[in-house]
């Protein structure tokens, strides 16, 4: 799954908050019907909208300063989804994703991407598993 949240050119790729959303929830999907639940994936998005709202309230230059000191909070979802894959409540391609994405988190500009990502990604999901 190829997961880019940086721009290139300026630009995001147009296709990350559809085909390539859309991709991920389907191999997210994938992983049957005990694992990956949408109220479990809901709370890593909770708390991804949480931070990044955080950040949204402050002016540009504070956000720098915030940013450093959310980071180490914001990278400890790669411990929090670990502990779920643990306890089989989600499993390793939802680990995967996180952890990927997680690794382009570099800045609020990159967050408010994997927010906005994630929130496609979400629906896509809700759709592939519309009875979770």
């Amino acid at each position: 799954m190829d997961i880019k949240l940086t721009k290139t050119d300026n630009k995001l790729d147009p296709e990350l908050f559809n085909t390539v959303a859309k991709l991920a929830a389907e191999k997210v999907a994938s992983g049957g019907d005990r694992v990956n639940k949408s109220t479990q994936l809901r709370k890593f998005y909770d708390e991804i909208v949480l931070w990044d709202n955080k950040l949204q309230m402050h002016s540009k230059t504070i956000q720098a300063d915030k940013f450093g000191e959310y980071l180490p909070f914001i990278r400890m979802l790669n411990a929090k989804v670990a502990y779920a894959e643990g306890r089989k409540l989600v499993d390793y391609n939802f680990v995967s994703l996180l952890n990927k994405s997680l690794q382009q988190v570099t800045d609020p500009e990159t967050l408010h991407t994997f927010k906005l990502f994630m929130e496609a990604f979400m629906g896509f999901y809700k759709q592939v598993r519309p009875k979770d």
